[in-house]
This record gives structure tokens, C-alpha cells and sequence, in this order.
């Protein structure tokens, strides 16, 4: 039977951990090598503001960038390591479980999603760029 958005979201929710905002600051500060990955595409990133710091990989890209068989033009050095603490994040938080999940089942220790996306970080009065 074919999944919509809503199931597959709800998988990756069942198979990856969500954290609070305050919680992904918190880890952030406490480990300056946490990466923080906003999977919204390029046009729409931004538009309720960025996690300073975060860099930004399309949901569509971020198995690309993130394998390490591709040709390394096309892969980002900052997926390299799979023990890296990583948090995914985008406007609400439903592609932010995706992008976690697909990391997840790329072999990545520690990923988690941020609950409710930049938005919730935001929400939280947490700065935004």
C-alpha cells in the first residue's frame, strides 16, 4: 500500500529521537562539533529563519551529500564522520524526522530531529538569522 507524507513522517518519528528546542541548544552548546542540518529546499529555507549556525541540505540532496561511495565532489565533508552528533531541523518538523530517519538508516549514531522545526525554535526565543 502506497504511504503519504503523514505515514512516512510517522515512521521516522517511531525510529529516531525528536528534541525540544531547548534541549538542541543545549546539546549545541555543549558540544561545538554538533551539526545542525536544515533540510528544506534552498527556496524555501530561511523563511521563518535559519538556526545560526546550521547549514542548509535539501531533503533530496542530503543522501547524496551524506554517501560516501559517491564521487567526493558531490558528498559534503561534513557527513563524513557517522559518529558526529547531528540534528535535523526545517520549517515545522515533519521533513526535520525524515532527513533524521534517513540518516539514521545511512549508518549515523547520533541523530536526532529538532520537535516543531526552526518554527518551535523560534516559538522557544531562540535567535533565528
Amino acid at each position: 500500500m502506497a504511504k503519504t507524507f503523514k505515514d512516512m513522517v510517522t515512521e521516522a518519528r517511531e525510529n529516531v529521537p525528536g528534541i525540544s528546542s531547548k534541549e538542541a541548544r543545549e546539546k549545541m552548546n555543549a558540544n561545538p562539533e554538533t551539526l545542525v542540518i536544515d533540510v528544506q529546499d534552498a527556496a524555501d529555507a530561511g523563511a521563518c529563519g535559519l538556526i545560526p549556525s546550521s547549514v542548509n541540505i535539501s531533503l533530496g540532496m542530503l543522501p547524496i551529500r551524506a554517501d560516501l561511495g559517491v564521487p567526493e565532489r558531490l558528498r559534503d565533508e561534513r557527513l563524513s564522520d557517522r559518529n558526529r552528533p547531528i540534528l535535523v531541523t526545517c520549517g515545522a518538523g515533519g521533513q526535520a524526522s525524515l532527513g533524521a530517519y534517513l540518516l539514521k538508516q545511512m549508518g549515523f549514531q547520533d541523530v536526532a530531529y529538532i520537535d516543531g522545526g526552526t518554527t518551535a525554535w523560534k516559538d522557544a526565543g531562540f535567535d533565528v538569522e
